[in-house]
């Protein structure tokens, strides 16, 4: 075996010694942009970082009231490098820190977000609502990790009939925004009725991709309703802002475009069971009322159908009454006519001993008519004679 091998341990402990005898490294101060802040009791972990590099810090034993940066500021921090043997982890133990100025990825952040809400893309009148029956809905993000896993599994619980469709993109790193990009303009040709722009947590710098214009300019070109769901419920992207809905987690997201059948199940039979004992109730409390408007719709009709009997009854006795009076009018001018009728009617006449006088088939109304020797008709009620002339006298006085 060569006589330079040596363990891990041995390995870690001398790197660790190099960094404790170098007294230049030793309650330094290094000044950086803040990143990646998380807590694990009174000990707090971070990174600074800088355009060019990236150094992990620990801060331990945070006193109450102490000051710790935010997410994307700027600070001073005095400590000393520190190996990890065990863990062989190099970190910058630092012992007090102290604001220096703003970080340059928050400064660009806000930069952004001013532009664009000048621009309008923040105004919820613009905002599209989520449909009301979604049946397929549509994923950017990457295809491997949780987050992916966590809305098939949340949809697939709530409501198993919906379809999700894919697109697999670069999160973070270099090209990734034109991937999430890419993803928004083909899902939003597809039949997906909503798109969810999704990724787990991370510091500021992991979810730069969601910070940069062109991610925001796609979000606000789609025709169909997109879902920011990226980082935790307390990180904010230009994303969340642009977007139609904003959703803390990408599991909130899940459960925003799924509606839970199960739930919904249970709470329409709970109404149908309520609204039969409503039904119920409303019977059984109007059910006397309902018998007496019964009762009273009964008599009134009786009633009415008495006072329509004797009124038609009054009606036919008036009609009769009008028509015998009316027939006995009738009665009266016919007879009179009759009698005026009989009294002009010439064969009367001839019953009374008159005759009628004709002349060569002309009736005779004047001695003038007829000449001596003449032969005339004399007609009587029940016959005829025929006559000669022999005698003719005129009276000039008539």
């Amino acid at each position: 075996m060569s006589n330079n091998v040596i363990s891990v341990s041995q390995f870690n402990t001398y790197v660790h010694n190099i960094f404790l005898a170098e007294e230049l490294l030793q309650n330094i101060q290094l000044y950086g942009e803040v990143s990646g802040v998380s807590y694990s009791g009174n000990n707090v972990y971070f990174s600074i970082k800088d355009e060019g590099a990236v150094l992990n810090c620990v801060k331990f034993g945070l006193r109450v009231g102490e000051y710790m940066a935010k997410e994307g500021e700027m600070v001073l921090v005095r400590g000393s490098p520190n190996y990890y043997v065990k863990g062989g982890r190099f970190s910058f133990n630092v012992s007090k820190i102290e604001p220096y100025g703003e970080g340059v990825l928050y400064r660009q952040f806000l930069e952004l977000k001013n532009k664009l809400e000048k621009l309008g893309l923040f105004d919820p009148a613009r905002k599209k609502p989520l449909p009301q029956n979604i049946r397929r809905i549509g994923v950017v993000s990457s295809e491997t990790g949780a987050v992916i896993q966590d809305i098939i599994d949340i949809t697939s619980r709530r409501n198993p009939t919906l379809d999700i469709v894919l697109y697999p993109a670069k999160v973070q790193g270099i090209g990734a925004e034109s991937t999430v990009v890419a993803g928004i303009e083909a899902l939003d040709k597809t039949d997906v009725d909503v798109i969810i722009v999704a990724r787990g947590g991370g510091s500021a710098e992991d979810l730069a991709t969601f910070n940069t214009e062109v991610v925001a300019m796609a979000i606000a070109n789609a025709n169909k309703p997109v879902i920011s769901a990226v980082g935790h419920e307390t990180d904010f992207t230009i994303a969340d802002f642009v977007a139609d809905v904003r959703a803390p987690t990408p599991s909130a997201a899940a459960e925003l475009v799924s509606v839970n059948i199960t739930k919904l199940t249970e709470t329409m039979q709970l109404n149908a069971v309520r609204l039969l004992r409503l039904v119920d109730q409303f019977f059984s409390n109007h059910e006397e009322r309902v018998a007496n408007l019964i009762t009273r719709a009964q008599n009134s009709t009786i009633l009415y159908l008495q006072q329509e009997s004797a009124n038609c009854a009054n009606l036919n006795s008036r009609l009769c009454n009008a028509s015998a009076v009316l027939l006995q009018n009738v009665q009266h001018r016919f007879d009179l006519i009759a009698q005026k009728l009989e009294n002009l009617n010439p064969v009367r006449i001839l019953r009374m001993g008159y005759a009628q006088l004709e002349n060569a088939g002309k009736v005779v109304s004047s001695v003038k008519d007829i000449e001596l020797n003449d032969t005339v008709k004399l007609h009587l009620t029940d016959g005829t004679v025929g006559c000669k002339v022999v005698d003719k006298e005129v009276k000039n006085d008539i």
